[in-house]
This record gives C-alpha cells, structure tokens and sequence, in this order.
C-alpha cells in the first residue's frame, strides 16, 4: 500500500470487502499446495492470506501498514504477518510463490517490487499477482483532473502500468512473465453516498491540505454521477492486470 497513507480499517473491512472477494480466483490461479511456503506480499486486513492457508500451505502475510497488519493479526491470530515495504523486502529462507492482490498499483518503485520479488523466490518459483492496470479508474482521474487540475497528477497515489511495462522490469530480474492479462472489471458498489466512501477510502490524501477539500470531493462526485450511478448503484470501471511469472532457475 502507499507509504504514508493511514488505513481506516473499520471502512475498509466493512465497505471494500470486493477487494478481497474479488480476488479469491486469483488464489486459485496460484494453486497453492501443502507444505509450500508462499508469501502473500500487500496482504491487507489478511482474508486471501487465510484462503491460501487453507490449502495446507505456509503463507506469510507483509504490508507496510500498521493498521492493516494489526487487523490481519486480529483477523486470523494463527497466522503470520509481519510489517515489510513492498519495494525492499528480504527474508532467510526462499518461498516457493509470492503472491499479489490489489496492492502493487500503489507503489512506485517497481524496480524495487521486482528485485525484491525475485530475491524471496527460490529459483523456479512462481509470482502471481493482479493490481490496477493501465486505464484503471479512468473516469475518476478524469474527473479529480476536471476539478483539482495539476493538483490531481501531482498528488496521485497510484501507479497503473501496462503489461510491457511492468514484465520488462520483472525481467530484468530474472523473473520471466508466461502469461499476463490487461481486462476490464467494472465494479457495482451499492448505495448513494458510496463513489463518496470510495474517495474517502482510497484518494483521501489527493484532498489533503486543499482548500475546502470536502467541497471539492463533493464536486467530484457530481462529475461522476451521470456516467456512473444508476438506479441506486455505483460502478466504478476498474481495469486489472493480471500475471503469472518464474524466476529463473
């Protein structure tokens, strides 16, 4: 997740649970077996760190939140979570996969991602890991450009890149991308103040420090509504990408 950013787990639990729901074939893309160590890298509040751990395997979770990785704990006590930066992380022990869900968009260093990505894999081993692609959110940017202008771009949190872009920086660390996937996901969230509960969630801090900010989120919101809330429901237009990669024996 976004270095700097405190989480409002209560919301985000309670709110954005298709987060992690709609991750769950992921998991299944990962096929994790008995006995593997996998390390679930951006493992939030820890629900797909506990689907993996259910399929027998070793699986530890790391997030660079404290609030996220203090949830997980209280989530899912049995199991290991342990604070660590997505961009420069290491362990003793190589893991047999590094899995990834709706993480990786939020960090800029992806040079870093990749290196320390094929440093915890052990040779053959396997990163799956889907997060915003290039196009994610489209309309939203669109609109915090309309009301913020230069200020939307240059506080931005996300990093949405494009399969060529993100597999040639994997590798260039030996980790070698077999499949990839660029899809749209449009998303329904329910209710009428929902696109609103979405900024607070996940683009507060583009809002911080402005003048008038709640008014400003306001109008964002009023930019969206005619192409995006129908009859009591929100779609937010969510783009993916998808990949399965080996690092090098």
């Amino acid at each position: 997740m976004s270095a700097g950013s405190r989480w409002d787990v209560g919301r985000y639990e309670g709110n954005h649970s298709y987060v992690w729901e709609l991750g769950a074939d992921l998991v299944d893309l990962l096929a994790p077996q008995p006995g593997e160590r996998i390390l679930d890298l951006g493992c939030g509040t820890g629900h797909l760190t506990s689907k993996i751990a259910g399929s027998g395997a070793q699986v530890l979770g790391i997030d660079n939140s404290p609030e996220m990785i203090g949830q997980a704990r209280q989530n899912y006590p049995a199991l290991q979570f342990a604070l660590a930066d997505a961009a420069n992380f290491s362990f003793p022990d190589p893991f047999d996969a590094v899995f990834s869900n709706a993480a990786l968009h939020w960090v800029e260093d992806a040079d870093g991602v990749a290196r320390s990505v094929a440093r915890a894999l052990r040779p053959g081993g396997r990163f799956v890991a889907e997060f915003g692609g290039h196009g994610n959110i489209r309309s939203i940017l669109e609109a915090l450009r309309d009301v913020l202008g230069p200020a939307a771009d240059q506080r931005c949190p996300w990093f949405f890149r494009t399969i060529g872009e993100y597999s040639t920086v994997l590798e260039k660390h030996g980790v070698e991308v077999r499949q990839a996937w660029l899809f749209d996901r449009p998303t329904p969230i329910e209710g009428e103040n929902a696109m609103r509960d979405w900024l607070e969630m996940f683009a507060a801090r583009i809002f911080e420090g402005l003048p008038a900010p709640q008014q400003k989120m306001d109008e964002v919101v009023a930019h969206l509504r005619p192409g995006m809330f129908h009859d009591g429901i929100w779609t937010v237009d969510y783009r993916r990408l998808r990949l399965v990669a080996i690092r090098a024996a």
